[in-house]
């Protein structure tokens, strides 16, 4: 008896999420705007570079193209409403701040502004753009990370495909010594 069943090609996105669910915000001619992005990978750790990969039909993209910023804004699970809701709405002349009930924060090092309702808000530049053209994929430097005092428990999201997401549950620490 097999243990095991096939499974999709393409589907493996499911198996593999790179992180957790984010808002990604970037201006374009003065005007903010939120996508919600499930796509992107830590690259290093000093300076911090994240890859990520936006499609090319997005205004994000071509906002984040053209003006080389943007803020990563961690929801934490209260927001999954808004983030789905951000995640549907393609619209480039709709103002998501007030659609979802979203505060704008000013960055301090991009023009792009922050999510106050967000757990941590990422200031970044774009530093490489090879693999755009090709993958669709930005490689971002974090300039500057801003983390919520006042949340003790936090709890974010993870895309596995079809509208389903996993929270983050109980967190374990262990002792790690080197050889």
């Amino acid at each position: 008896m097999k243990l095991k069943k096939s499974f999709s090609l393409s589907n493996v996105y499911q198996l593999i999420e790179p992180g957790p669910v984010v808002m990604v915000t970037t201006t374009q001619k003065g005007k903010a705007n939120i996508m919600t992005m499930a796509w992107h990978m830590m690259m290093e750790f000093e300076p911090p570079l994240i890859g990520c990969i936006m499609s090319e039909d997005n205004y994000s993209f071509s906002a984040l193209k053209k003006t080389k910023e943007c803020v990563i804004n961690i929801p934490t699970v209260e927001l999954v409403k808004t983030v789905v809701g951000v995640g549907s709405t393609t619209s480039s002349t709709v103002d998501k701040f007030k659609k979802f009930n979203l505060t704008p924060e000013p960055s301090l090092y991009v023009s792009p502004p922050m999510i106050q309702e967000c757990y941590a808000n990422l200031e970044c530049k774009v530093v490489d753009t090879k693999m755009v053209t090709k993958y669709n994929m930005f490689i971002l430097e974090v300039v500057k990370v801003w983390i919520t005092k006042s949340k003790k428990k936090i709890r974010t999201l993870h895309h596995v495909g079809n509208g389903l997401f996993i929270v983050d549950g109980k967190q374990i620490k262990l002792s790690f010594k080197s050889k």
